[in-house]
């Protein structure tokens, strides 16, 4: 595998705490020498497990940013056992820009792994997360919520692997992440070609626990509370905090799983969009869902648009103009587990 060209100013395996940059050099008009200085910090204490703890995969989804700042200033090398990655702005040109995706090269971080070393800037941060993060890592939770256009209720999230001990693996993180909703897929669901972090790790036999902590472009506090809580109670999990550092969740989790094209509705007109329902609420297959008006022929009836399966609503747009196949909600499936 060829070497990644990005530099860590830290080193991985020396005890202590080591705060730096990923240099990802890159050569521009305006800084013919310089480089992008991707913030990361290595906390180790001897010999155990590690956890990466990743924010900023999307640069406008900012609730992990705030968390892993808290945790990077607080989290000491007495405290642990093992070893802690906090990577708060994985794709630091998106973050800085307030945006999904990088404006430097339009690249969708979590759509590009394992990413090529001799890529774009986007890829070769995905590179650099899979040949040099990845392999020293037991465990990963990677913060994300809806960004700009989506709003969530607060969610933990998995893909489980096919294999039912690694699975049964995966549910005990979920369920010690003490989410009030979490929400299950599998990954024989995919079509084989995952570009995400997450299936990244899973198809390399590792945990991965992801999030959905919100959205809209904003932090609150509730969902920064469950980020919180939820990433000491995996690093408790992984052996790297001691049992007495685990937090309860407020409510017991609820457990959902997220299948295929029909727990999406999508707009099939562009137009303003109107939701019918709320977040949080129980819906029936065929049950309106949102009405799409047109203000620039307004003598023209709204389209309506329905849910094609019953479900909890976990997920809806929040811009109002809308384009042909924006999503507008989506939906989980109450399980047993």
């Amino acid at each position: 595998m060829p070497s990644s060209r990005l530099r860590p100013e830290v080193p991985f395996d020396k005890d202590g705490k080591h705060e730096g940059f990923v240099r990802l050099y890159n050569s521009v008009h305006e800084s013919a020498y310089g480089f992008i200085p991707i913030p990361i910090v290595v906390i180790r204490n001897g010999d155990g497990p590690t956890a990466l703890l990743m924010s900023g995969n999307h640069g406008d989804e900012y609730e992990g940013q705030v968390a892993l700042c808290r945790l990077a200033q607080e989290l000491q090398p007495r405290n642990i056992k093992g070893r802690v990655i906090i990577f708060p702005m994985a794709n630091f040109p998106a973050a800085m820009a307030g945006r999904r995706t990088s404006p430097i090269d339009g690249g969708n971080l979590n759509r590009l792994f394992p990413g090529d070393p001799d890529g774009t800037v986007t890829q070769q941060i995905a590179y650099f997360i899979s040949s040099v993060l990845v392999p020293m890592i037991d465990v990963s939770v990677d913060l994300h919520s809806g960004g700009s256009s989506l709003m969530y209720v607060p969610s933990a999230l998995a893909r489980t692997p096919d294999d039912k001990d690694q699975a049964a693996r995966v549910l005990k993180y979920v369920k010690a992440f003490a989410a009030p909703v979490a929400y299950l897929s599998t990954a024989s669901q995919g079509t084989g070609d995952d570009r995400t972090l997450s299936g990244l790790i899973v198809a390399r036999g590792k945990i991965a626990i992801g999030t959905e902590l919100g959205g809209s472009g904003t932090v609150t506090p509730a969902a920064l509370r469950m980020a919180e809580r939820g990433i000491r109670n995996v690093l408790v999990e992984a052996g790297i905090l001691p049992e007495g550092a685990r937090l309860p969740g407020e409510v017991p989790t609820r457990l959902l799983e997220v299948g295929g094209n029909e727990w999406f509705v999508y707009t099939p007109e562009p137009g303003v969009f109107e939701p019918l329902v709320e977040l949080g609420d129980t819906v029936k297959a065929g049950q309106p869902a949102a009405q799409i008006h047109f203000p620039e022929t307004p003598w023209r009836p709204a389209v309506e648009v329905p849910f094609l399966h019953d479900g909890f609503v976990l997920c809806k747009r929040i811009p109002g103009r809308t384009q042909r196949g924006d999503c507008l909600f989506h939906l989980g499936t109450d399980i047993d587990a």
